[in-house]
């Protein structure tokens, strides 16, 4: 029997490493000052907003903590649009020690140079504020590392139900000219006030249902890698969101329609994934290649019509696209694989750092795809064995993806219905851009994937060519 809400919230807690209060309802926003004098008593309070969320929340959250005689400041960033970027990250750790001045500093410096990212880190004092985040996923992930480097916590209150990142271990920031995920510790305590959530612009909640469905293939991967004895699943970060997944995204519509009830489970949903991710202390429960097409974006600084893209939108492309080359990998035999002539045919390191170097040459990070393929390099004995492996378990394996992963038609249909874009020229993207990113995507990350299986056993080209072949999901 499934649980109830309270039941999946408790059991979340028992597996989180960081979080440790969870609350979320009608009108919660009021619980702030209680929240923050049980985590941090004595402690002095910085909320940090931005233009849009400081109207929405963040004025009121700085005004019940004043009133509840918690020492507070404010500092509100200036832009109308910004981005998780290194710079920002300097500025708030300005904000933590108290140097507001200097922060805005930075904020306004538009040819700031990036320092050292090793050097951020400070002996931790109770003379630090503490981060009070009033915003969506930006703010968070800059709030979280900056703590990280001042040996602290921080509370959290989201503004939308955009992103996976509020409770998730670790913080997506770019720092030279390459979009990294930074370990660091999730909040302490999140504070998620329904009402705010429920009114926030229908786009970013329909980027949070985006997100929410990339745990869709990307769970597929992690039974790949699972299978082949990259990474086991770990069963509590596993069941704690997938075994309730398709029940959150089950009702897209309503989440169009800005249904409080469908919005709140898109949330907890969300929320369920970042503690995945404590419980695993990595991001591997919640992406695999969906979000590295989101990543190559972001590292290339991809606009349409002039503006970025969030990564809600850019993942609802990625996840499409790897529900459509499952498909194509449901249609192959396996069993028939000639493992000799893939053994024969596979190359040597050299070669693949080689391959790297030249896929990725243009690439403002042009040796990413050299460290990530020299760090997750096999040799042909350890190709051999996962090939038998998949040889010989071919049927059962297919039958446990096909369990998990949507077929290509429901997973565009669901984003359709919800908002999300259900095409890649909805955010600027060609079918030929799409598929030139592939290769880069297999090589980007340590992380184990469908690709590299597939580059394995000699059947990639079988399973990405014919997504962008005639009648393919991505016709070109």
């Amino acid at each position: 029997m499934k649980k109830n809400f309270q039941e999946r919230i408790a059991h979340a807690l028992s597996i989180s490493t960081d979080t440790k209060i969870f609350e979320m309802g009608r009108g919660d926003a009021v619980k702030a000052p209680a929240v923050f004098q049980k985590c941090f008593p004595g402690r002095k309070a910085m909320v940090v907003a931005d233009i849009h969320t400081w109207p929405v929340l963040g004025e009121k959250v700085y005004a019940l903590l004043r009133d509840a005689g918690v020492v507070t400041e404010k500092y509100i960033i200036d832009k109308e649009v910004f981005h998780a970027e290194w710079k920002y990250v300097e500025m708030v750790d300005r904000l933590v020690e108290g140097d507001l001045a200097g922060a805005k500093r930075i904020e306004d410096d538009a040819q700031h140079q990036e320092a050292d990212a090793e050097k951020a880190f400070v002996p931790a004092s109770d003379d630090f504020y503490i981060l009070v985040s009033v915003g969506s996923g930006v703010i968070n992930d800059l709030c979280k590392l900056c703590s990280h480097h001042h040996g602290q916590s921080y509370l959290t209150l989201p503004t939308a139900a955009s992103v996976d990142g509020y409770s998730s271990f670790g913080a997506s920031i770019s720092y030279q000219h390459s979009k990294q995920t930074f370990s660091c510790p999730a909040p302490v305590a999140i504070i998620a006030d329904t009402d705010i959530i429920a009114a926030a612009p229908k786009e970013m909640t329909a980027a949070g249902y985006a997100d929410l469905a990339a745990k869709v293939p990307a769970g597929a991967e992690w039974m790949i890698a699972d299978f082949v004895g990259s990474e086991p699943i770990i069963p509590e970060a596993w069941h704690v969101l997938q075994d309730y997944l398709d029940d959150f995204l089950s009702r897209p519509e309503a989440v169009a329609a800005g249904d409080p009830d469908a919005i709140a489970d898109i949330f907890e949903g969300l929320t369920l994934s970042g503690i995945a991710m404590q419980a695993a202390r990595s991001s591997r429960p919640a992406s695999c290649c969906d979000h590295l097409f989101s990543h190559i974006l972001d590292m290339t600084e991809h606009r349409y019509n002039g503006k970025l893209q969030s990564h809600g939108f850019q993942v609802a492309v990625g996840t499409m696209t790897m529900c459509a080359v499952f498909d194509e990998l449901f249609k192959l035999d396996l069993t028939q694989i000639d493992v000799d002539a893939c053994v024969k045919a596979w190359p040597t390191l050299e070669q693949e750092q080689q391959r790297a170097l030249e896929v990725f040459k243009d690439f403002p990070a042009p040796r990413l795809g050299y460290t990530q393929i020299t760090q997750k390099y096999e040799d042909a004995g350890e190709v051999r064995r996962q090939l038998e492996k998949l040889k010989a378990e071919w049927p059962a394996l297919k039958e446990k993806l096909q369990g998990q992963v949507w077929p290509f038609a429901r997973m565009q249909a669901a984003f359709k219905a919800a908002g999300a874009p259900y095409d890649p020229s909805m955010i600027g993207v060609s079918r030929v851009q799409l598929r030139d990113m592939f290769p880069k995507v297999q090589l980007m990350r340590f992380r184990y994937n469908l690709l590299d299986l597939a580059k394995r056993g000699g059947f990639y080209d079988a399973i990405v060519n014919p997504v962008f072949a005639k009648g393919g999901a991505w016709e070109i």
